[in-house]
């Protein structure tokens, strides 16, 4: 259990680098408890040889690594160019067209992938490529001709993408590519699904009827991109398993002073709401190349923890980086560091509230007691994962471990934090052994030693979904 003492979770994406000998295995020692496919590169093959390493070395290491299947959404880009790139001035007039062959670009003007974009824009709107590295003013719209002036110039190279100020493009959420690409998630076993430029609850709940339809329980993970997400923010939560924030593009969009509160509010809401929440893009990507991170880096990591993200997500540091295991031990090492702060312990998550599930009152109840006692542990025994996902709402020093008989389960709850999956099958057991063996489990891996004192929650059916109806706080050695 190398990851005990570190609440946060890591999820690192994988690619070239993390293809390399031994590079998985150590990511996973170092801490890595999700691995992240990128479905926006590669190929079904390469993804379904990825996965069948990250099963068998969780297998040996005798750790649960949950998969994130990224989708890559509609990408909105220009095409190519002649010779790959041109440099642009400010005050060039430049034209986008939708009926350019795509490798014909020019320094006068290039093709785009998404033709409806035309249809999107109007004079006067400010249009971001490559990240907002170039800036665009519409001038005029002209059939499938977008004629620009080039506000920021610079260098613009093949394939770049293209954001509205504002946000308000139509594309939709859920391309061809992207349902093909969500059917191969669903065979290689991913625990979670992650769609991409969603604008409101009705793409996810589109997202959740196809996996449905393929008889998966993936969760859906909304990534926040648009402009029009943040609006509608508190709908797409509730329709989501979990969000992630993605900076890239809603930086892109929204303008980066808005980006801070923005993170922080959407962490404050999922947490309010009961679900869990992923910080992600250009966490630590000076570590790309750089042995250590900057000292804006270690703030942004740290400051995600403190905020209360369940997890924290790397990107090309791992997929493509020089040394992915130094990032991990990075990584790690800041969000341990952050946790040791007082902030990252204490909660008042809802203690005015009153609740209609005993589940969930049980779960609250057992963190407010875990809070003010010496506890060691907390042991839930659990069906789904429910109980420890609304166990870790609540900021806390103690860890959690979800004891459960579903692997489906265990890889869903490798993304709550403060939340450590193990597996334990109730239903081969006597009703009056399960405390003493659910106890022994946790003395087997050194995490409890005689004398602690854990809280314990279980229902009185077990292996039923929804009973949990029972806390009791036992001493290690002292129950039979």
């Amino acid at each position: 259990m190398s990851n005990t003492y570190r609440r946060t979770k890591i999820i690192a994406t994988l690619g070239p680098s993390t293809d390399r000998n031994d590079v998985l295995e150590d990511l996973i020692k170092k801490g890595v408890n999700l691995v992240r496919l990128n479905f926006s590169h590669g190929e079904p093959a390469d993804h379904e040889k990825r996965v069948l390493a990250v099963r068998e070395v969780s297998l040996k290491l005798g750790v649960e690594v949950g998969v994130l299947a990224d989708l890559q959404g509609p990408k909105i880009r220009i095409a190519k160019f002649e010779q790959d790139a041109v440099e642009l001035n400010s005050g060039d007039s430049f034209t986008l067209d939708a009926n350019m062959n795509v490798d014909a670009g020019t320094r006068q003007g290039v093709g785009i992938d998404y033709k409806e974009l035309p249809q999107d824009v109007i004079a006067g709107d400010t249009l971001l490529l490559d990240d907002g590295r170039i800036v665009f003013t519409v001038k005029e719209v002209s059939g499938d001709k977008i004629h620009c002036e080039v506000v920021h110039g610079g260098t613009l190279s093949n394939n770049k993408g293209i954001n509205r100020l504002g946000g308000g493009l139509s594309a939709d959420a859920l391309t061809d590519k992207d349902r093909e690409d969500l059917k191969t998630a669903v065979s290689l076993g991913a625990d979670y699904i992650a769609i991409s430029f969603p604008r409101c609850a009705k793409d996810v709940e589109q997202a959740k009827a196809l996996v449905k339809e393929v008889g998966s329980r993936a969760g859906i993970i909304s990534k926040i991109e648009r402009a029009e997400a943040i609006t509608a923010i508190d709908e797409i939560i509730e329709a989501s398993a979990a969000i992630m924030v993605a900076r890239g593009d809603l930086g892109v969009e929204i303008g980066d002073a808005e980006l801070p509160s923005i993170q922080k509010s959407i962490i404050h809401k999922c947490r309010a709401a009961d679900k869990a929440v992923i910080t992600a893009t250009q966490m630590m990507e000076t570590m790309i190349h750089n042995a250590i991170p900057t000292r804006a880096e270690v703030f942004d990591v740290a400051n995600a923890v403190l905020d209360g993200t369940d997890a924290v997500m790397l990107s090309a540091e791992t997929a493509t980086g020089d040394d992915p295991a130094r990032v991990i031990a990075a990584m790690s090492r800041i969000c341990k560091g952050a946790e040791r702060n007082r902030v990252s312990q204490v909660s008042r998550h809802r203690l005015e509230c009153t609740f209609n599930d005993v589940d969930e009152a049980i779960a609250m109840a057992t963190m407010y007691t875990a809070n003010h006692m010496n506890i060691a542990a907390i042991i839930a025994l659990t069906e789904s994962g429910s109980t420890p996902l609304w166990m870790s709402r609540i900021r806390s020093g103690i860890p959690i471990y979800g004891l459960s008989r579903h692997v489906g389960s265990r890889r869903k709850m490798t993304l709550y934090r403060g939340v450590y999956p193990l597996a334990f099958d109730v239903t081969t057991l006597k009703r009056e052994q399960v405390n003493a063996k659910a106890i022994e489990v946790l003395q087997a891996l050194g995490i409890v030693k005689e004398g602690d004192n854990v809280i314990l929650t279980r229902g009185d059916y077990m292996g039923v979904h929804g009973g949990t109806n029972t806390m009791k706080i036992l001493q290690v050695g002292k129950v039979s």
